[in-house]
């Protein structure tokens, strides 16, 4: 006997054989329940989720001598014959092929007579988004306006390419991505049936590289099978499918966040000598790392699409790490996306992708030195030369000193001001979402104390930038209303002359530099021109 594909051997023939569209199959069998035949039908969805094998099934539930039902039978004749596509009321047409006007122009008129036999003519226009647009205003009167006997049902995967004209003539149904647990248990089914042997975890691994297409896994499970006679050990399903070990993924998520350069760029060497595709390995981070992000908010480990050893695994860096180390992380890599995927050198750009999310951990927040957190002191002028004396020859090592020499005074950083306490926090926050530049100099401030249901803000010695921009209404504004949503309606706000030293001046300094380091503008300008920030000007802005 001929051997038949797994894909069309298990292809559903009735509603209740269609995996994971309940939606959809509700209100189709609902439909047939209550005779409320709609003239056109619109499935849209990606590739193998079911869309045409939902419209043959609508076609014999039309059609069946026992209905129209919520099933059909699949005894009579009409079922028989639309599963072997031999019936003549149900025509199944593929658009790609059938896009000439003048062939769209002979179909409506064909569509004018009842149909010879069924209760239906029931024509499906596969990959409709294909026909052109000379074809698709042919078909709009018929769609609109069709005899009592007609039912249309269009089936694409670019439903963004199918004029408005069509759409609000039909009644649209979305099919959805089938997800990875619900697949991998139709392939435990289908496994059984057959009698391939697969374990859960091989399972796991083709329902996930079936991105949500049952036929696409179902394909993947046959070749697999065929390659092990079959059984599928999990090394062949990993190798086969170009999956990744779970072990690889955990040592590259841990390296980039203990900032460790050097495994990241030694666990990429091992995968480019074993000829693994970059851009694929890229993905399958990104989903890693996404996955420990929703771990890192407190999702259960059963939700993630994880063997639930790699699972508790993931929780627990993701936790240690903390769910903002993994968002910052998260969006380094996806800031790299396109490079990565559109690259020649693949591999490099991946490389380059991986080292920089590594640099983060040994980043200072912004947040920190604007809340006069640790600061970051400079290397000595000796440190930081690159070995080389002005002539190019290597530069000598200093000379010790000698007893009589007076040791060398370290230069001390200026004490910034104390972080404000919480609630004084809070506000700040508040104020930034409104007026970022304001929250900025609040941070700078001398002082900033809450008493008496009145927020006492000091200005820094010598500065009166708060003085003139709390003047202004949107300033002022934005600080009352921060101050409401704090403490309540009804806080105050005075603002005092600072009374500080010259040091507290200067890191007043530091802290509008720090200010406008945080901009986004600024860090744009000083990655394009590869600059830094010598010292800060303020100007009179009216909408500062």
């Amino acid at each position: 006997m001929t051997y038949q594909a797994l894909a069309r051997k298990w292809r559903p023939q009735d509603f209740s054989s269609l995996i994971g569209q309940d939606p959809v199959v509700t209100a189709l069998r609902n439909a047939l329940v209550d005779r409320r035949i709609a003239q056109a039908y619109l499935f849209a969805g990606i590739r193998g989720v079911g869309k045409t094998t939902a419209a043959r099934v609508l076609a014999k539930a039309l059609n069946c001598e026992r209905g129209p039902a919520a099933d059909p039978c699949n005894e009579c004749t009409p079922c028989l014959e639309i599963t072997r596509g031999s019936d003549l009321d149900v025509q199944e047409i593929d658009a790609a092929t059938y896009s000439k006007v003048e062939q769209v122009r002979e179909l409506t008129e064909s569509l004018k007579y009842g149909p010879a036999r069924d209760r239906y003519k029931v024509v499906v226009l596969d990959e409709v988004h294909r026909l052109s647009r000379q074809a698709f205003d042919a078909l709009l009167k018929i769609v609109e306006e069709p005899p009592p006997h007609l039912v249309f049902i269009f089936a694409t995967t670019e439903l963004e390419a199918v004029p408005v004209t069509i759409l609000s003539r039909c009644q649209e149904y979305r099919f959805r991505r089938v997800p990875a647990p619900l697949l991998a248990s139709h392939l435990a089914t289908v496994c059984a049936a057959e009698g391939i042997e697969a374990s859960e975890t091989a399972l796991r691994l083709i329902a996930r590289a079936g991105e949500g297409s049952v036929r696409d896994a179902v394909a993947l499970l046959d070749q697999l099978a065929t390659y092990g006679a079959g059984s599928i050990a999990d090394e062949d399903a990993a190798r086969l499918l170009g999956s990744f070990d779970g072990e690889l993924l955990h040592r590259l998520l841990g390296s980039m966040l203990g900032g460790d350069a050097g495994a990241v760029a030694v666990a990429l060497g091992e995968l480019e000598l074993e000829g693994q595709d970059p851009r694929q390995l890229f993905v399958r981070l990104l989903g890693y790392c996404r996955d420990g992000l929703h771990l890192a908010m407190g999702v259960a480990t059963d939700a993630v699409e994880l063997p639930i050893e790699e699972a508790q695994r993931l929780q627990a860096t993701a936790r240690q790490s903390g769910y903002e180390n993994l968002l910052r992380l998260l969006h380094q890599l996806l800031a790299s996306e396109a490079v990565v995927r559109r690259s020649e050198q693949a591999w490099l750009a991946l490389e380059v992708a991986l080292l920089r999310a590594a640099e983060l951990p040994k980043l200072v927040r912004v947040e920190e030195l604007l809340a006069g957190g640790r600061a970051v002191a400079a290397a000595p002028p000796a440190q930081r030369q690159e070995g080389r004396g002005a002539g190019g020859a290597a530069a000598a090592p200093p000379a010790p000193a000698t007893a009589t020499a007076a040791p060398p005074t370290a230069a001390q950083p200026a004490p910034g001001p104390p972080p404000p306490p919480p609630g004084v926090e809070a506000l700040v926050q508040a104020v930034n979402r409104r007026r970022q530049v304001l929250a900025a100099h609040l941070r700078a401030a001398e002082a900033l104390r809450f008493a008496d249901g009145t927020l006492l803000i000091v200005q820094p010695p010598g500065d009166r930038w708060l003085e003139g921009a709390l003047t202004r209404d949107a300033n002022r504004a934005a600080l009352e209303q921060s101050l409401a949503e704090v403490w309540g309606a009804g806080t105050g706000w005075r603002l005092l002359p600072g009374e500080g030293t010259p040091a507290a001046a200067a890191a007043g300094e530091e802290q509008a530099a720090a200010a406008a380091a945080a901009d986004p503008t600024v860090q744009k300008v000083l990655q394009i021109f590869d600059g830094r920030i010598q010292a800060v000007e303020r100007q009179e802005d009216p909408e500062s």
